[in-house]
């Protein structure tokens, strides 16, 4: 036994399926002898962007691991390593190093050092006596705090030296620990709410990690309070519920925007107010902030938050809700509609607006209408969905309504382009049985597209939307003499054509009223585990969601 195999199997032991990998790690090798399933991708940062995505669809309650080769490996993984810590992700990831006696030497980059950055923690396992220890420290860490991708490398005499076959046997599974908050400052958070008389809750991804969607929405409809979610957190509440107000991202509802630019109370709920240009910024003058996290670092980083409060989610919602229910009766404000009545008035008056985009029959088509499309062709209940970077982002976050958990998966504080096709990849080697549908333009598929052949290979049917307009949105703003001399915005490639030279199924649409049909003959092909690409031949839509509130 080596290093290796002790290494695999305190992965079986925790329960890992999966191991991304490319190219080469002595782990693939011991992993396959433990019956954990290699899948080998065509770049290293889809490795990790295929953990990323199998760990969010299951709220970091299943694990993968990714493995890279030492070296260039590392070098070139290191972006997806840092998509992972941006966006809070529980990712184990395991490299290969040089062997000790060279780590010193100048041209080695040395994952140990490198990753520390973007990793919640990252080290290098100095002996093979070490491994146990430093496996189970790194999984406490994965299953508890605040989620983050966990770096451990494995130098190559490491991982190919002789090791005890006893020390797998030392090795102790870790549990997740849920804390509560403090009964006296949940019951603040409660008097601030109800005290309040234009209050929203924004809910983030913390909702969806500690699975606290069923509190959220008993205290929402408690207390009538109306509810907005984080980019990383859509899908946490029902979008087509009669509180929903939607995503605050770097597009956002009319009802958001409404309902912001009159609060007196923000609270967040398992976020970490994060200021950035992909997320709505929210109003601080004259209102009270308030915030549920579970990491005491997210407390006023960004925002002037006035009670923060450290717990886990959901036995922090549940006991709010009790607390709710103490003082106001089972049905709380239940029972009143003005709060509901001012949301469908908003839904209304932002539809009226930007309906008609989702209703067009131009050609070449318009993106909203592709989105409305994908909308009605997929069961929401069992249908996961994600944007990719830029336009794509900012076009479906606004208008794809997800109605369960899981059901969208949101991420941009960094914004890595390609990052969609390997989330769906992951997602669906986590949950077979639910449909997998990202969204992504000329550029992002320029990044990933022959990751589409690895989903060939290993049967991971999912489904990518290419929104072709044959340009980078947007970017003529920034350089129109570039632009206007050298046409550096303009893009290029059969998309279709390539997925099918992939050996997936492919097909080009150019007719609003023929993107359904297409979207049943993809679902129908991933059902039998084939990858499918529609190349949507699509107008450069500019227009995007993003009015906000007085004073911002």
């Amino acid at each position: 036994m080596n290093g290796a195999d002790v290494i695999a199997r305190i992965l079986k032991k925790e329960g890992v399926e999966i191991l991304p990998a490319f190219p080469h790690s002595d782990l693939i090798e011991s992993a396959a002898k433990v019956g954990i399933r290699p899948i080998v991708v065509r770049q290293e940062r889809q490795a990790l962007h295929i953990a990323d995505g199998y760990a969010r669809m299951s709220g970091g309650r299943k694990l993968a691991c990714s493995t890279v080769q030492n070296g260039p490996g590392s070098e070139n993984a290191f972006g997806g390593v840092a998509q992972c810590y941006a966006d809070n992700v529980p990712v184990l990831h395991v490299p290969g190093g040089y062997p000790r006696a060279v780590q010193g030497i100048d041209a080695h980059f040395v994952a140990g050092r490198g990753l520390k950055p973007v990793s919640k923690w990252c080290e290098t396992v100095p002996s093979g006596e070490r491994i146990p220890q430093m496996m189970q420290n790194a999984f406490a860490l994965l299953r508890n705090g605040r989620p983050g991708p966990v770096t451990l490398e494995i130098p190559t005499d490491v991982f190919r030296g002789e090791a005890d076959p006893g020390l797998a046997d030392r090795y102790r599974t870790q549990r997740r620990s849920v804390p509560v908050a403090d009964a006296a400052e949940t019951r603040e958070l409660v008097d601030l709410l109800l005290k309040a008389k234009a209050p929203v809750i924004v809910a983030g991804q913390g909702i969806l990690y500690a699975e606290a969607w069923d509190e959220l929405l008993a205290l929402a409809e408690l207390t009538q309070t109306p509810v907005m979610t984080t980019l990383n957190g859509k899908s946490a509440f029902p979008e087509n519920h009669a509180l929903a107000l939607g995503c605050a991202g770097g597009s956002r509802r009319g009802e958001a925007i409404h309902f912001l630019d009159r609060a007196d109370l923000i609270l967040g709920l398992g976020t970490s107010f994060t200021r950035s240009e992909y997320i709505t910024p929210f109003p601080t003058e004259g209102r009270i902030f308030a915030q549920l996290t579970n990491w005491e670092g997210d407390v006023s980083k960004d925002y002037p938050v006035d009670l923060g409060v450290i717990g886990d989610a959901k036995p922090s919602l549940a006991a709010m809700a009790a607390d709710v229910v103490s003082r106001l009766g089972e049905d709380g404000r239940g029972g009143a509609t003005a709060v509901r009545d001012e949301v469908a008035a908003a839904r209304r008056t932002f539809m009226d607006r930007w309906g008609p985009l989702a209703a067009s029959g131009e050609t070449p088509v318009n993106p909203y209408r592709v989105i409305a499309e994908i909308v009605r062709a997929v069961d929401r209940r069992k249908t996961v969905v994600t944007h990719d970077a830029g336009s794509p982002r900012d076009q479906t976050t606004a208008f794809y309504e997800a109605v369960a958990p899981h059901g969208y998966m949101g991420w941009g504080k960094t914004t890595q382009l390609g990052l969609g096709l390997g989330l769906m990849q992951g997602a669906k080697l986590a949950r077979p049985d639910w449909d997998c549908v990202n969204i992504m333009g000329d550029a992002a598929i320029g990044m990933v597209g022959m990751d589409i052949e690895t989903g060939v290979r290993n049967r991971i049917g999912t489904t990518t939307v290419v929104l072709k307009n044959a340009v980078m949105g947007g970017y003529v703003n920034y350089h129109p003499v570039a632009a206007e001399k050298h046409a550096i915005h303009e893009l290029g490639g059969d998309y279709a054509d390539v997925a099918r030279a992939l050996g997936a199924h492919g097909e080009r649409v150019t007719d609003p009223d023929e993107v359904a049909p297409a979207l049943g003959r993809a679902l129908g092909r991933n059902a039998e585990g084939a990858p499918a690409v529609i190349e949507v031949i699509s107008s450069d839509e500019t227009r995007i969601p993003r009015d906000l509130p007085d004073g911002l």
